[in-house]
């Protein structure tokens, strides 16, 4: 049975939206990732210049946002952490809700999330302010980001190309993170740098 967590009159709307919020300012596949210096949920500084020599995945995530709760709730988001960090990949997952906002978070509850969620992130950034997000153009849960490891985008867009929230969507999607990834790590032009990033509005 397909579990759904939007009506699809409202999830059309929402898709929308979001299509016409994600225009502006992205970062620039080809070019230089936007370095940033971000408290992640352990009070620790997270620089993307530390990970120079590293593939790095970026998700934007709030957890109240049903497209991010299709691919957690699936455990599709934990397995592709684990298995990409498995093989020497940085994840961090981002949240830059605002204050007051869905899926706004402290160290302490981004923590609880992450264990309860089993989340296999490296870790989880907490870009309250929204700066790290905007310097990216990150406009919806989840959109998502691969830095090669000279620190060039390689990637910016969609987890996948089913711009759902149905659990059952996940099994047929052709996933373009992992496609991106093992793309530039046989050496091999990505087929798919760029592709409509969907899901819930980041909250700024």
């Amino acid at each position: 049975m397909r579990t759904r967590f939007v009506k699809a009159p409202l999830l059309g709307l929402v898709l929308t939206l979001l299509l016409v919020g994600s225009a502006f300012g992205a970062a620039a596949v080809g070019k230089s990732a936007p370095d940033f210096t971000v408290k992640d949920m352990n009070g620790k500084e997270q620089k993307l210049s530390d990970y120079k020599g590293k593939f790095v995945v970026l998700e934007w995530l709030n957890y109240g946002c049903p497209f991010v709760g299709k691919h957690y709730g699936s455990g599709n988001m934990q397995s592709l952490q684990k298995e990409w960090t498995g093989k020497g990949v940085v994840w961090l997952s981002v949240i830059s809700s605002a204050p007051g906002e869905q899926g706004n978070s402290s160290g302490t509850k981004a923590l609880a999330d992450y264990k309860a969620k089993g989340s296999q992130a490296t870790t989880v950034l907490l870009d309250n302010g929204g700066t790290l997000g905007k310097s990216y153009g990150a406009a919806t849960t989840p959109h998502m980001f691969v830095i090669g490891p000279d620190g060039n985008l390689l990637y910016n867009g969609g987890i996948d190309d089913k711009p759902t929230t149905e659990i059952a969507d996940v099994k047929v999607a052709k996933n373009y993170v992992s496609a991106a990834l093992k793309e530039a790590m046989d050496g091999k032009p990505i087929t798919m740098a760029r592709s409509q990033p969907y899901g819930c509005n980041v909250k700024y």
